[in-house]
C-alpha cells in the first residue's frame, strides 16, 4: 500500500509539473503575441496582464488601449481563450488531484494502521522513539515480538518506518495522554516501555498505563536516581537507569572485558547467535513441581541451569541437584535456542 501511495504521488507530481509547464508556455506565447501585434504600443506587463485575465475568463473588458484598432488582436484573444482556458483547467485539476490523493492516501494509511493495531494482542508499547527507543524497537523486531511505537515526533517515526521497510506500527501522539495509549491498544498489551527523555513524562505514562492495564508489565526509564522510587510507587515493575548502566559498563569493559564480551553474546538477540540465556517459568501444573533438580532431565536436554529465580524474588545461583523446584520459580538456563524451546514445552507440560 505504501508503494502504491508513493507511485500515486509521483504520478500526480508529474502531471502537475507538465500542466504547469504547458500553462507557462501558453502565457509566454500569449503575452508575446500581444506585444508583437501592438508593435511596442503596450508594455510587457500589460500584455501579461491581458493574457492572465483572458485565460482565467475574468475579463475586465479589453485592458489594452486601442486593441480594436489592431488587426488580429481579437482573433489572438479568441484563440487564447479556447486553447489557454483548457490548459488552465488542466493545471487546476492536476493540483487538486495532488492534494486530494495525498490526503486520501494518508487517511487510508492511518486507518489501515489503526486496524492492524486493533488486531494485536499481548504486544509491547514503546513510548518514545529517541535513541533509547530506537534500539528497543530494533531488538523487539529482531526477536519477533509485536510492538507499537508512540511518539510526538513525526520525522523520527517516518525515519524508523523507512528503516523497517514500511512495516512499523505507530501512533503519532503524546504517550502521557490516556486516549493515545488506548489507540495503541494498552488494554491488550503484555507490557509498556516508557523510554521518554523526561522523568515526569515517564512517571505520567507509568501511572496511566497501570490504571488502564493493571496486569501489564511496565518498564520505565529513569534519568535522575531520585526518580526510581517514585516510578516504582507509581506502578513500574522495573526501572532502568541508562546513566548508571553506562557507568557500570565502562567499568566492566576496563576490568573484565572478556566477561562482558561473553555476556553480550549470550544476551543479544537477532545477531545470529544460537545460544543464550532464557528464563523459563514453572507453572503450578508443571510436571517438574515437587521434583529435585537432579531428578529432572534438564541437563540431558542440553540446558545448563545457572540460577533459579524463586517466587519470593530471591535468586539461587548455581543450584545443586538437591534443590526442590516449586511452582512460581523460574529457571535461568543457558542453552541453544531449539533446546530452550523444547525445555519450555517440557516444563509447561
Amino acid at each position: 500500500m505504501k508503494l502504491l501511495f508513493f507511485q500515486s504521488r509521483r504520478g500526480a507530481y508529474g502531471r502537475l509539473i507538465w500542466a504547469a509547464g504547458v500553462l507557462a508556455g501558453v502565457v509566454v506565447v500569449g503575452a508575446t503575441a500581444y506585444y508583437s501585434l501592438g508593435n511596442g504600443r503596450w508594455s510587457w506587463f500589460d500584455c501579461f496582464y491581458m493574457t492572465i485575465i483572458t485565460l482565467s475568463t475574468v475579463g475586465f473588458a479589453e485592458t489594452l488601449e486601442g486593441m480594436n484598432e489592431m488587426p488580429g488582436a481579437r482573433g489572438a484573444t479568441l484563440t487564447l481563450i479556447v486553447l489557454g482556458s483548457g490548459t488552465l483547467l488542466y493545471f487546476i485539476s492536476s493540483l487538486t488531484a495532488l492534494i486530494v490523493e495525498g490526503d486520501l492516501q494518508g487517511i487510508l494509511r492511518r486507518r489501515g494502521m489503526q486496524r492492524a493495531i486493533g488486531t494485536l494482542n499481548k504486544h509491547v508499547i514503546v513510548c518514545g522513539i529517541g535513541t533509547t527507543g530506537w534500539h528497543i524497537a530494533t531488538e523487539l523486531r529482531a526477536v519477533g515480538v509485536p510492538f507499537v511505537i508512540v511518539d510526538t515526533n513525526r520525522e523520527r517515526l517516518d525515519e524508523l518506518n523507512e528503516e523497517f521497510e514500511e512495516g512499523l506500527l505507530y501512533v503519532h501522539g503524546d504517550a502521557t495522554d490516556d486516549h493515545v495509549l488506548e489507540l495503541a491498544g494498552v488494554e491488550r498489551a503484555r507490557g509498556v516501555i516508557s523510554a521518554l527523555n523526561d522523568d515526569k513524562a515517564n512517571l505520567f505514562v507509568t501511572i496511566s498505563a497501570r490504571a488502564l492495564n493493571p496486569t501489564a508489565r511496565i518498564v520505565a526509564k529513569s534519568i535522575e536516581p531520585s526518580t526510581e522510587r517514585k516510578l516504582r510507587r507509581a506502578g513500574a515493575d522495573a526501572v532502568v537507569a541508562p546513566n548508571y548502566i553506562g557507568g557500570v559498563r565502562l567499568f566492566s569493559e576496563m576490568v573484565s572485558p572478556k566477561t562482558v564480551a561473553f555476556l553480550d553474546r549470550i544476551v543479544q538477540f537477532g545477531g545470529g547467535i544460537s545460544i543464550g540465556l532464557q528464563a523459563i517459568d514453572i507453572p503450578a501444573a508443571s510436571p517438574l513441581v515437587g521434583k529435585r533438580l537432579a531428578e529432572t532431565e534438564i541437563q540431558e536436554a542440553g540446558a545448563l541451569v545457572v540460577a533459579i529465580h524463586l517466587s519470593d524474588g530471591e535468586y539461587v545461583y548455581n543450584p545443586g541437584g538437591e534443590h526442590l523446584l516449586q511452582a512460581g520459580d523460574s529457571l535461568i538456563v543457558l542453552a541453544e535456542s531449539q533446546d530452550a524451546a523444547a525445555l519450555m514445552d517440557t516444563v509447561t507440560g
